[in-house]
């Protein structure tokens, strides 16, 4: 049906179907409003947005967090302030019911007077001064466990008569606007390092939230955390793992192949996006808003290498670029399961036309043969650039006027022609983002970001990612220098 179709009918029929395309419009207006609170729809088909799905944003309204099981609120409705998520101001706290009690204990001295600066040895006199329990994991030869252990710091008195104290290290501070108190490293936590990385990769890698944590800590090892402590040791990790991706960056920009991406991510109802660039080494993501600015962060403006992306704007200031032809085979994909017949043709013939040039480059064929094909594909386009249809004629236009890049990877074979591995490695961040509805804070998002770079690129670089995290998060709380990622 086009506009000469309707054109031919007479009123009585125009009317029937005027009827009939109102009421489908209206059907499917009314599901496209459905939330969990008018519906029977679970929350977990909710947008991360609030409001009536589709309306205002992806996933959701702009109106954020619309009161949910009241018989007063409306569709995309919102009914006074939000409360924030997590526990209250008031409410009742929980505290440990049981003391801990340490396997063994060690004790810290301190080397140097404070005053003389002279070696200090145990005859001078100990005193205790302060100690405390620390919950951390144990790797065995068949496994591992989680033992308690108590580090008791000492005071020795010196010849000069100045007591002088061992005291836990103290490293990273992270600040952010609003919160009552900073997160401050240090070693006097009740978490070690090898258990907050174990807490970190059960929520970030595996995608468990942090009530199952806690669940799991509880019935397999008899260890009680609270909610607050387990997000206080994700945080841990990611700010421990922030310094590490600032040495990445290097790595990265002396790549001479970068493969870069990007998807949405929702921050505690804000629109935002996580952009991954990666090279065969390297790795490094980052949450922050869609601006060409963001890419150049990542890569730099210098960079002189091949960058394989989507069709994006922000990527076309690179002169060396590979478009991503898998992008353009599932428009064509669209265009050929469309009901226009013309465009579906088009269509069809670009889709088989694009993995028939994919398949001979690969298969290395003749370069006449590359040539009639990249000669046969820009004709097409060409006609089909001011096509009836809108998307087939958006669609050739799209190919003609980033030519350069849609073809690169016939004059340089060692170009991949699809952006697969920046895509595969978004993948696992994408489920999450279904499951948790994204981050709350800025803080969040960097240490997420972070964890997933080191996570990815030691994948990349066949070391074990959680005992790096668990050497980087020990300096991070003494406030040594942080450990980089071996090559």
């Amino acid at each position: 049906m086009n506009r000469a179709f309707f054109e031919t009918l007479d009123p009585v029929a125009r009317v029937e179907l005027l009827c009939r395309l109102h009421a489908m419009t209206v059907e499917l207006s009314e599901r496209l409003a459905q939330t969990s609170a008018n519906s029977s729809r679970p929350p977990s088909s909710d947008g991360p947005f609030g409001g009536i799905p589709g309306a205002g944003g992806p996933g959701g309204g702009r109106q954020p967090n619309a009161l949910k099981g009241s018989a007063s609120a409306g569709a995309g409705t919102t009914l006074g302030a939000a409360r924030k998520p997590g526990k209250q101001p008031g409410a009742k706290g929980l505290w440990r019911c049981e003391a801990l009690t340490a396997e063994r204990t060690e004790n810290h001295y301190p080397e140097r007077c404070s005053a003389c600066g002279a070696t200090l040895e145990l005859w001078h006199g100990d005193k205790g001064h302060s100690g405390h329990f620390v919950l951390d994991l144990e790797r065995l030869p068949s496994g591992f466990r989680i033992v308690c252990v108590l580090h008791r710091y000492h005071a020795i008195r010196c010849s000069c008569g100045t007591d002088t104290a061992a005291r836990p290290g103290k490293g990273l501070v992270s600040t952010l606007t609003g919160r009552k108190q900073d997160l401050h490293l240090s070693e006097a936590s009740l978490v070690g390092p090898a258990l907050a990385t174990f807490i970190a990769a059960l929520a970030v890698r595996y995608r468990l939230s942090r009530a199952k944590i806690a669940e799991l800590l509880a019935t397999w090892f008899d260890v009680r955390l609270s909610i607050g402590t387990i997000d206080r040791c994700i945080r841990e990790v990611g700010l421990a793992c922030e310094p590490i991706v600032e040495g990445l960056l290097t790595d990265l920009r002396q790549s001479g192949l970068i493969n870069a991406d990007e998807t949405p991510w929702p921050q505690r109802g804000r629109l935002r996006w996580l952009w991954v660039a990666l090279s065969s080494t390297t790795a490094i993501y980052k949450i922050a808003s869609r601006r060409a600015e963001e890419i150049r962060d990542l890569i730099g403006e210098a960079f002189l290498g091949w960058l394989v992306s989507d069709g994006y704007a922000a990527y076309r200031d690179y002169p060396r670029r590979q478009r991503c032809l898998a992008h353009l085979i599932r428009k064509g994909i669209g265009l050929a399961d469309g009901f226009d017949y013309d465009a579906a043709r088009f269509g069809t013939w670009l889709v088989r036309e694009l993995r028939a040039l994919i398949h001979a480059v690969a298969e290395k064929a003749e370069a006449r043969s590359l040539k009639l094909m990249l000669v046969r594909l820009k004709r097409t386009c060409r006609r089909n650039q001011d096509a009836d249809a809108a998307k087939a004629r958006a669609l050739a236009r799209e190919i003609l006027n980033d030519w350069e890049a849609v073809t690169a990877f016939v004059t340089n074979p060692d170009l991949p022609p699809t952006n697969n591995d920046a895509e595969t490695a978004l993948r696992h961040a994408v489920i999450a983002r279904r499951i948790s509805f994204g981050t709350r804070s800025d803080e969040g998002s960097r240490a997420y970001a972070a964890i997933l770079s080191v996570v990815e690129t030691c994948r990349r670089r066949k070391l074990n990612p959680w005992l790096q995290i668990t050497d980087a998060l020990t300096q991070a709380r003494r406030g040594g220098q942080p450990l980089m990622l071996p090559v």
